[in-house]
């Protein structure tokens, strides 16, 4: 801690006879002396805020008696002259006293109620006035009158508080300044929890800034004159102190914030007293080492009265700060309010900046290091930008390595802090670290650092990247500077970063792809990406030593480089929070785009040739033409490349048959082939070529394998390569006047018919047909097409749907997926939604699938998609990859399906097959299932319902057929089916009143259901279905409780028909009555599953008895539109705190209400004893929790939020019978 010697200091422990004259500074400081000692024994003795059940303090135990060794005590300690205040205010340390006048409510903007006028506040509001002008006036009042100048700055203090109440000068004479905080506390009647710096809307958004203005701009102001009159000053640090020991947040917050400010303007006055000091110094010292002759007494007596003033102010200063330090910032930087903490830390990091002689030591240190383990994001971050402000500083580092030492492994592991923006700063701090400290950061805390540079969020990894970017490449391809200009870096210097860069990523095996690595690197060595001269020269060396990985690295790295310098967007999934480009990075995007393209059309032919028999290298280089601007072709004159370019495409195209490489050249050649082009025509024409050579010899081998029974695997091999470059170009290209439909069809049909074509020729097959179809429907979107070619399109498409059809029941998996995917598609784009939007003309063209179609693309879909789901691995292994891209590929078939059913293709029934997995497969494909299920509810709510209930009745009747009846509820498969069903309920959402009639109607035809089979005549046994009433019983929540007791009717009417052992009621009906009783509906409009909000519940003295029963007509109909009685609403505002006869909190009456819970489920099971199953009882009004909660008090000392408790279901029915609306009869 630094020696801070003030004479303030000294005073707070000088004054020791009762007959001593003490100022309030001095009594606010040993107040904060001693509630200081009081914390270094017990960390938690804090100030304990009704509000917010604040200050349990959650920092190291050492944090306050670690302060014990400052050198505070020894600056206090010290005898130094005294000096008292002027006009000293009788002050002793505050009692904290609750707030009791008034409680938080929430939700409401904070409003002011008519206080007094403060023309400082008011100003200092609206932020339009010159803060030195206001500051200035009021200087100018407070010379006039002290008092009512004084009174003025305190009743600011306290309306930036947000009190409504003012200190009057009779208070100002008569009180101390606890007391007239305990007053202001009481009269602190809010009406929300706002307050001006918390408040929202456009009269305070200046407002925290113009505060904090005029706090620095009064000290400033008052420097030369006031600063050092013990009276103003003294008694404003006394009422900040206490305010900020408050148990009201807003005075806590508030007073904190103008004090933290208010010691941050006297840490620069007395830096300012400092340096005056030092040049004081230099000139007594020149003054006195003159000769005897010219030295000047009156000028070393004027310098020596000079030095003892500033030494007095320097004392004053010091002793307001060692006041504001110890009163307030070590008692409030670990406030439970993370606003206040932060507001410390970031003000002792202003300190250390400013004032680093004083303030730069371990012991003030300690404070912020505490804090980096804070919970909260904004305190954490607050320390992390004021070690930032502080290791930036060469200078101040070699005092820094002590801290740095102790907190060298919080920081290092902040890298990995939930929060993102935490992290940036944590990495940006240890980039200076590392700049400014050598030695300090080990491989191991750098090797933590460096996989960052993979995040999927940008600016951490940008961050990471420079980190790395100074720990291993700039070291050795360091730049060196002549005068302000750069010099240029030698070829071996660039090189260099290129072999550290593959080194890096081939070494770390961290990532897969490194485009990730290069979006981090971009911010900080973007110049050197962009050296693609070094680039290619590196691929194109013929005595180079790369190994194949590194070329396949380093020609990805190329081509990252070109994409981000063309595109100016990350890689996919990689997020970042900016919209788009400003207009100087759009130049410096198309400058970059122009040298990119000038310097690789010449050598993309070379590296073409060179990698040309790798397909993993030649694909990345055709993707190179993505990022070209192609008219420099033109404007540059570079057409002999083009050629170039264009045979050695053909060669790649010829030579490779994998689909990457086949697509990346067909993409190419798309980008060519634009007739805006002035090479157009050179282009078509290459095009033409290849396609004719591929054509010719895909005629020749198709009249082979048609001709002959038999082919050897080279034959095979040529076939189906040459498909697949034909169906990779149909689909980037058209190429209809080939007609290449005919030739394919016949190819299939003999596949379908003998099953003698290879797989490995069908699958390209397929896809040229389908491509085919597709370009002929673009052909004929036009509305001049003719009837004669609709209908053509027609035959042919639905002749590609049958062969497609019988390959769902080929032996080859492939061949089934790839038929199940392309008729998928073609189904959807034939439905009846192409001719929307006024393509009438089309009509022909709509199909419909036939139901034999329907059956077996479900079937398909039940034997490919919801197989046993296996648990994936942790991904790394081949057999975890594999994995993967099954479910991926299985997810694609299932989407494909659901289309079909969201647009009409399909019946909607079918996705029952569908729904009922959604339990079982929920990880897989929980997501698809989900969504079809919210578009199938958009589309038909109540067909919808049905569908649930089907999936429901499917199951279960699966499971009877497989188990039979006997146990059926308590098999595995059974409780599988409970939670789908409990699922289920769970889909229908809050809007309890929108689903009534879909939840009632879904419970009657599932009562039916269990119904429909009786049991043989004269069998006491259950009916083989009553089970499902289990299932049922999910549902029940969902249904209002006059809904419940119509369905009780209900139900006993449909078990009249059916005979029961008498005394042995079935279990599945009691489990459902139960569901139905209301005991089990704890609220209405509170549906399972969604939490209740609590509220407590204010009734008057007594509730009206009803009777539960239910008329012969009700009997007959269930009420389906009748409208739920609104609850009871009565006030929980009380303004007293009179005592309530007969008050009662639920938590003593929660024994009393499980014992009427109790007696109402026995009750309610005793309906199924006797002759009589639904005998609905009365309800008894005898005394219960409803009836003895009256009203409640909200102004509970140590209440923390209002609680909010539903109304019970025994009188949130109570007026049943006076709502009724018409009824929907239903037959039985």
């Amino acid at each position: 801690m630094p020696t801070l010697r003030s004479s303030s200091s000294s005073r707070l422990h000088s004054s020791s006879s009762p007959s001593s004259v003490s100022s309030p500074l001095r009594r606010a400081a040993g107040g904060a002396q001693r509630a200081l000692s009081a914390s270094s024994s017990s960390p938690a003795n804090l100030p304990c805020d009704d509000r917010d059940s604040e200050h349990a303090s959650e920092r190291n135990s050492d944090s306050v008696s670690a302060d014990e060794d400052s050198d505070f005590e020894d600056s206090l300690r010290r005898s130094v002259k005294k000096r008292t205040a002027k006009r000293p205010l009788k002050t002793t340390p505050m009692a904290k006293h609750p707030k009791k006048e008034s409680g938080m409510v929430r939700g409401h903007g904070w409003k002011e109620s008519e206080p007094p006028a403060n023309n400082l506040f008011d100003a200092v509001k609206t932020a339009k006035s010159d803060m030195q002008s206001l500051i200035d006036e009021w200087l100018d009042n407070y010379k006039q009158d002290q008092d009512a100048g004084f009174l003025e700055l305190i009743n600011f203090f306290i309306r930036s508080c947000g009190c409504k109440g003012t200190v009057t000068p009779e208070m100002f004479t008569k009180m101390s300044n606890s007391e007239i905080i305990q007053h202001l506390t009481e009269q602190f009647n809010e009406d929300s929890g706002e307050y001006p710096l918390t408040a929202s809307g456009p009269s305070w958004k200046k407002f925290h800034g113009s505060f904090c203005e005029f706090v620095r701009t009064l000290v400033y102001q008052c420097q030369y004159s006031l600063l050092y009159d013990g009276f103003p000053m003294d008694n404003l640090i006394s009422l900040l102190t206490g305010l900020s020991d408050s148990q009201v947040r807003a005075f806590r917050h508030t007073s904190t914030l103008a004090a933290m400010k208010l010691m941050t303007s006297l840490v620069r006055v007395a830096l300012q007293l400092s340096l005056h000091k030092d040049n004081n110094q230099r000139q007594y010292e020149a003054e006195r080492n003159k000769g005897p002759g010219l030295r000047a007494p009156e000028r070393l007596e004027s310098l020596l009265e000079k030095r003892k003033e500033l030494q007095e102010h320097q004392e004053e200063i010091e002793g307001m700060m060692n006041a504001l330090f110890r009163g307030v910032f070590v008692h409030r930087y670990r406030d439970v309010l993370p606003e206040i903490r932060a507001i410390c830390i970031e003000e002792i990091g202003c300190w250390m900046q400013s004032y680093s002689t004083s303030f730069l030591t371990d012991s003030y240190l300690k404070y912020i290091g505490w804090t980096l383990h804070d919970k909260h994001r904004e305190v954490r971050l607050k320390c992390l930008k004021a070690l930032k402000g502080l290791y930036s500083n060469r200078d101040l580092t070699a005092r820094l390595e002590l801290f740095t030492s102790r907190f060298k492994d919080r920081m290092v592991s902040m890298v990995m802090d939930r929060e993102y923006d935490v992290a940036v700063e944590a990495v940006r701090l240890l980039i200076l670290i590392l700049k400014n400290m050598e030695g300090v950061l080990t491989d191991p805390d750098c090797e933590s650092i460096y996989p960052v540079v993979y995040a999927s969020n940008r600016a951490l990894a940008s961050a990471a990247g420079e980190f790395l970017y100074w720990k291993l490449f700039y070291p050795e391809c360091e730049t060196g500077t002549v005068g302000k200009r750069e010099r240029r870096r030698s070829p071996h210097a660039r090189r260099t970063f290129f072999h550290l860069l593959l080194s890096f990523f081939v070494e770390s095996e961290l990532h897969d792809h490194a485009a990730y690595l290069v979006d981090s690197l971009w911010d900080c060595a973007g110049s050197q990406l962009k050296d693609w001269e070094s680039l290619t020269s590196l691929l194109l060396e013929k005595d180079q030593n790369l190994g194949d990985v590194q070329e396949s690295t380093l020609i990805e790295i190329l081509v990252s480089s070109a994409r981000q310098a063309s595109e100016g967007h990350p890689p996919v999934g990689r997020v970042t929070g900016r919209k788009g480009l400003t207009l100087k990075e759009r130049k410096t995007q198309a400058d970059d785009k122009v040298k990119l393209t000038e310097h690789l059309i010449p050598l993309l032919p070379q590296l073409l040739a060179k990698f040309s028999a790798d397909a993993e290298k030649v694909t990345p280089l055709l993707q190179l033409l993505s990022y070209f601007d192609l008219n420099i072709y033109c404007t540059g004159r570079l057409e002999k490349h083009l050629e170039l370019f264009l045979q050695q495409l053909q060669e790649v195209v010829v030579k490779h048959a994998e689909p990457a490489v086949l697509e990346a050249g067909a993409h190419a050649l798309y980008l060519l082939c634009n007739p805006e082009f002035t090479f157009f025509s050179r282009v078509d024409f290459a095009r033409s070529q290849l396609v004719d050579l591929l054509t010719d010899r895909f005629q020749q081998e198709l009249e082979e394998l048609l001709q002959s029974s038999f082919l050897d695997e080279d034959e095979v091999y040529s076939l189906a390569a040459t498909l697949k470059r034909l169906s990779a170009f149909y689909n980037a290209h058209d190429l209809t006047r080939w007609e290449l439909y005919e030739p394919c069809y016949r190819l299939l049909r003999k596949a379908v018919d003998t099953g003698e074509v290879p797989h490995q020729v069908t699958l390209p097959a397929l896809t040229l047909v389908y491509f085919s179809i597709l370009w002929t429907l673009t052909h004929v979107s036009g509305s001049d097409a003719s009837q004669k070619q609709l209908l053509s399109l027609k035959g042919r498409m639905v002749a590609f749907c049958e062969l497609c059809q019988s390959c769902l029941s080929d032996v080859d998996p492939e061949i089934q997926e790839q038929a199940f995917v392309l008729l998928s598609d073609l189904l959807l784009i034939f439905s009846p939604q192409m001719i929307v939007g006024g393509r009438d003309f089309l009509k022909p063209l709509v199909f419909f699938p036939e139901a034999t179609l329907q059956s077996e693309l479900a079937s398909f879909l039940m034997d490919h998609v919801f197989i046993q789901p296996g648990d994936l691995g942790s991904g790394h292994s081949q057999e975890d990859h594999l994995q993967i891209e099954q479910l991926h590929q299985r997810r694609r078939l299932l989407a494909g399906f659901c289309k079909l059913l969201l647009y009409g293709v399909l019946e909607m029934d079918a996705a029952s097959d569908i729904f009922k997995h959604y339990n079982k497969f929920y990880n897989d494909y929980g997501d698809i299932i989900k969504e079809t299920l919210t578009r199938a509810r958009q589309i038909d709510r109540s067909h919808c319902s049905r569908i649930l209930l089907l999936s429901l009745k499917q199951l279960y009747t699966e499971l009877l057929q497989e188990q039979g009846p006997q146990g059926l509820n308590e098999l595995p498969a059974f409780i599988e089916m409970r939670d789908l069903a409990r699922r289920f309920a769970l889909s229908f959402g809050p809007q309890q009143l929108q689903n009534r009639d879909l939840v009632v109607m879904l419970h009657t035809e599932g009562i039916k259901f269990s119904l429909s089979e009786l049991p043989p005549a004269g069998s006491s046994g259950q009916p083989p279905n009553l089970a499902f009433l289990e299932l049922l019983a999910e549902f029940s929540p969902r249904l209002f409780h006059q809904d419940k007791q119509l369905l009780l009717s209900y139900l006993e009417k449909c078990l009249q028909h059916v005979s029961q052992a008498p005394g042995r009621p079935w279990g599945p009906v009691t489990t459902y009555c139960n569901s139905l009783s209301p005991v089990e509906n704890t609220a209405e409009g509170s549906p399972q599953g969604y939490p209740r909000s609590k509220k407590r519940r204010l009734e008057g003295p007594s509730k009206r008895t009803r009777e539960d029963t239910i008329s012969s007509s009700q009997e007959e109909s269930l009420q389906l539109t009748s409208i739920p009685p609104t609850p009871t609403l009565t006030s929980t505002a009380v303004k007293s705190r009179q005592p309530l006869g007969g008050v009662e909190e639920e938590d003593g009456s929660e024994s009393e209400f499980v014992r009427g819970s109790q007696r109402l489920a026995d009750t309610q099971r005793s309906r199924f004893l006797g002759p009589r199953y639904f005998q609905t009882p009365r309800n008894p009004s005898g005394p219960g929790l409803g009836n003895r909660l009256t009203r409640l008090s909200l102004m509970e000392e140590d209440e923390e939020e209002e609680l909010e408790i539903q109304d019970e279901s025994s009188e949130e029915w109570q007026d049943t019978d006076k709502v009724r609306g018409p009824t929907l009869p239903f037959s039985l």
